[in-house]
């Protein structure tokens, strides 16, 4: 029997608590970051300027909040291992991340610069708590079955994400079944309650997912903080001696940047070459419900063929995709594009999540999964950002999203190099 076999398993109510959390902040990825905030960004705070510039803004606000967490990530990951304060920050970047979500609901309209600060703001406690939700998935999940643990996140956050989406497109296209007199006000209510929505779905992990460490065992703050600093800059300096991990953080960083890029600006490009609101919106839906089985079959996938092999297929899909939304001309292709996303993008990503982990040395999980973290948002600096200077130099947005293929080429094929061991340093 291997040591991880040896390992205790944690109580189940801690996988439930932790998978709970993704149920709760996926009401901001889908219905503000993947819908609302672009639609009400373009409409209401930033009307009466060009389709281009409104998408430029978009891409710089998406940038700055990626920017904000990639310079930030690795060292609150050093700090959070060495201290035993995971936890405890993941809960503050959801109070954050909750607070401005609110905050969003009572921005007026034309205020465009104070929707952008707010929505930075929000941005980041939803990236910073997924830093330290990432880093918890061999504390939390079974040994050995890393792939149907980071599965279940993905399956907690498309549920939830999808639910919430589903009220929130009930609100908007319907807001006299709720007593509100037009889509403007309905889309307020929309940011007020997914933030209710995601602090409550929040406190299971408070209340049944345990510390890393007791409370007497972990570190002051100010002694973590600095051994934190020691070690992340450790790191720094020996990161190029765990080889594999090096390599699939390269790969991994320009397949992302493509991802990422889709998920932030794909409703903006449809309102762009000319598409409505309701076939947007109700596309975006069709994703989360079709990400659901589309989580556990590429769970189940990684655990037959790998997960490299998994994310390669993944990858093949979004360069199809990219190809066939440079065309698009009408609503109906959008809801074709909208199947093929919906079939790979949560199994590229917890397939990604789950080989890293497999790669990663055990006790410095928070760490590298902070670098993990980083450079997934560094990516998205540079994909909505590419997206809105090319619509906005070109004035053709459908030049724009022909570049993200050579990202996921030249990611795969790095992705080919990478060895399916854990490093050794």
């Amino acid at each position: 029997m291997n040591a991880v076999d040896q390992t205790v398993h944690p109580p189940r109510r801690a996988l439930w608590g932790w998978a709970s959390y993704y149920v709760g902040n996926h009401a901001f990825t889908t219905a503000v970051i993947s819908v609302f905030f672009p639609l009400f960004f373009k409409e209401v705070w930033s009307s009466g300027v060009s389709v281009e510039l409104s998408t430029l803004r978009l891409g710089i606000a998406n940038s700055a909040a990626s920017l904000l967490v990639a310079v930030t990530a690795p060292l609150l990951g050093a700090i959070a291992d060495r201290g035993g304060h995971g936890k405890g920050f993941m809960l503050i970047a959801a109070g954050l991340g909750v607070a401005l979500m609110l905050a969003l609901a009572a921005v007026p309209a034309g205020a465009w610069a104070w929707a952008a600060v707010a929505y930075v703001l929000a941005s980041a406690g939803n990236f910073w708590g997924n830093v330290f939700g990432d880093a918890m998935v061999l504390r939390v999940g079974t040994p050995g079955r890393i792939e149907r643990t980071s599965a279940i996140g993905y399956l907690a956050g498309y549920a939830g994400g999808g639910a919430y989406l589903a009220i929130a497109v009930a609100l908007s296209l319907r807001p006299h079944w709720f007593g509100l007199p037009d889509a403007g006000a309905a889309v307020r209510w929309i940011f007020a309650l997914g933030a209710l929505w995601w602090a409550a779905f929040t406190l299971p992990l408070m209340l049944w997912v345990p510390a890393a460490r007791s409370a007497e065992s972990r570190l002051p703050l100010r002694r973590a903080l600095r051994e934190g600093v020691m070690q992340f800059f450790a790191t720094v300096r020996h990161v190029r001696a765990y080889r594999p991990i090096a390599l699939f953080l390269v790969a991994y960083w320009l397949y992302i940047d493509g991802v990422n890029t889709v998920i932030l600006m794909a409703v903006d490009y449809g309102k762009a070459i000319g598409l409505g609101n309701g076939p947007l919106i109700l596309a975006v839906l069709m994703v989360q419900v079709i990400g659901i089985p589309a989580a556990l079959l590429f769970g189940r996938l990684g655990e037959r063929i790998g997960p490299r092999r998994g994310i390669l297929i993944g990858l093949g899909v979004y360069v199809a995709a990219s190809a066939f939304a440079a065309g698009m001309r009408h609503a109906w292709q959008f809801f074709v594009l909208a199947a093929a996303v919906g079939m790979v993008q949560g199994g590229v990503q917890l397939l990604s999540r789950a080989y890293f982990a497999r790669l990663v040395p055990q006790d410095r999980a928070g760490e590298f999964f902070g670098f993990y973290n980083m450079l997934g948002e560094f990516a998205a600096i540079l994909g909505p950002l590419l997206i809105g200077l090319t619509s906005y130099l070109t004035h053709d947005p459908r030049a724009s999203i022909l570049s993200v293929i050579v990202l996921f080429a030249v990611g795969g094929g790095l992705l080919l190099r990478v060895p399916a061991v854990r490093a050794q340093a």
